[in-house]
């Protein structure tokens, strides 16, 4: 899943990139932040958010890019849900 967020974050220039994979019933969340945002959104903070959506707890990573797990795969799109949440609730420079 690195390879792919960090795909993700070249193409996408400047945000979030969110990685959700099911396996077995459980979900693996992987989120990238370029590094134009890292000041102000860490992806360690925003992981342990999706991760709390499918049944996990904590994360980890660095700023710019982090994983985490859970048990529920089932909630995969509501831990893409959580953190388009948080991110909506971000001041329009962040968010947009």
């Amino acid at each position: 899943q690195r390879g792919l967020v960090d795909d993700v974050k070249t193409r996408l220039g400047s945000g979030v990139a969110v990685i959700v994979a099911t396996n077995a019933g459980r979900a693996t969340v992987a989120i990238g932040v370029t590094s134009d945002l890292t000041a102000q959104l860490s992806a360690v903070d925003l992981v342990r958010v999706a991760a709390s959506a499918v049944g996990g707890q904590g994360g980890g990573g660095r700023p710019d890019m982090a994983q985490a797990g859970g048990p529920d795969g089932s909630r995969a799109a509501d831990a893409v849900a959580a953190v388009r949440a948080v991110l909506a609730a971000l001041p329009e420079v962040i968010a947009a």
